[in-house]
């Protein structure tokens, strides 16, 4: 099977082309040709899907694989140019659903959606300073739009949270890291609180998969197939590291009066009794949606032991001075444990 990887290079893209390469697909990259040393012998077209898609004109793949969209009137254009092609598969997000309150959300949950005025505002600027804050609303109004373009040929896979080696977003590694460096982890919440992941190679290898057996549709793409609680996500943490890591539990209340960024600041924490939202609800569907569809249809997963084995290993390649994009500073760690034990006197 020929096929064009939009992406390609960084995390999900380049687990994605790998999985491709091993059952023998011959791939084309399109990016902006920033790291064109990962795949240094696959043909690679260097373009901007802001602004130049004048190298994929011409050319036809069997199937193309779109990483990186979520602009709708980019992923217009590319699939626009793209329509000789027979299947589409969009990564796309379980940030789609309109639902994060109530645990269950499936494949048929209503989506996010936007006027036309008001995506014209997000997207009048290329950088895109409200791309983060709708960047759900961006991606369900994307996976529409080239639906317009291939009726019925295409696979739109929601992932939850995406984890594993080179994840760039640093919300799962920061676990990772913390634990092995040992001492007191400030843990937020309840402890049997519900989180739900995929390993970046479950999904890769899957999307590859679904590709190859022309799958079209739309399927959440979340693990586990059980119920993991942060507290045994943690447990296991310890164990793979060999770490002597204490846990002090630390509840919400507490986190939201000391304001603890949610998510970002703290990973892998919604609360379950805060709304994020002035007068909105908990957020308690977040880390609880529905993947009956995805293992009906073949998506599995490796015990989370690997998936925390091969993170840390790649965690300690990694620059010490590399600036993280998520997780909590160690100073603002221990300050809060002091705080949070003089609550407990």
């Amino acid at each position: 099977m020929d096929i064009l990887v939009l992406g390609g290079t960084r995390f999900l893209g380049r687990f994605i082309v790998s999985y491709a390469l091993e059952k023998g697909h011959q791939v084309t990259l399109f990016n902006r040709g920033n790291n064109q040393d990962v795949f240094p012998d696959l043909e690679q077209l260097t373009g901007d899907r802001f602004r130049d898609l004048d190298v994929l004109k011409g050319r036809k793949w069997d199937a193309v694989i779109d990483t990186s969209g979520f602009i709708p009137h980019t992923v217009e254009n590319s699939s626009r140019v793209l329509q000789d092609a027979s299947h589409y598969t969009f990564i796309s997000s379980c940030s789609v659903y309109k639902n994060h309150y109530d645990p269950g959300t499936d494949e048929n949950d209503v989506v996010l959606s936007l006027s036309q005025e008001k995506l014209a505002e997000i997207t009048k600027t290329a950088d895109g300073p409200l791309y983060g804050e709708y960047y759900g609303h961006l991606k369900a109004m994307s996976e529409k739009t080239i639906e317009k373009s291939f009726p019925g040929k295409v696979l739109n896979i929601r992932p939850g949270l995406i984890v594993g080696p080179y994840d760039y977003t640093d919300r799962f590694s920061y676990w990772i890291k913390r634990v092995a460096e040992g001492g007191e982890v400030l843990a937020p919440g309840r402890p049997e609180r519900s989180i739900q992941f995929i390993d970046v190679r479950d999904l890769a290898k899957w999307t590859i998969e679904l590709v190859e057996k022309n799958v079209s549709g739309t399927f959440n793409a979340i693990g586990p197939d059980y119920e993991l609680s942060m507290k045994s996500f943690l447990e296991e943490c310890r164990k793979v590291s060999n770490s002597e890591a204490t846990y002090t539990w630390v509840p919400e209340k507490f986190l939201m009066e000391n304001k603890v960024g949610p998510w970002g600041e703290m990973p892998l924490w919604i609360p379950e009794e805060f709304p994020l939202e002035e007068g909105g609800k908990p957020w308690k569907g977040f880390m609880a949606f529905s993947n009956r569809k995805g293992i009906t249809n073949g998506l599995t997963f490796r015990p989370i032991s690997e998936t925390i084995q091969a993170t840390l290993e790649w965690e300690n390649l990694r620059s010490g001075e590399e600036d993280r994009k998520a997780g909590m500073r160690a100073e603002r760690e221990r300050e809060l444990l002091r705080l949070f034990r003089q609550t407990v006197r």
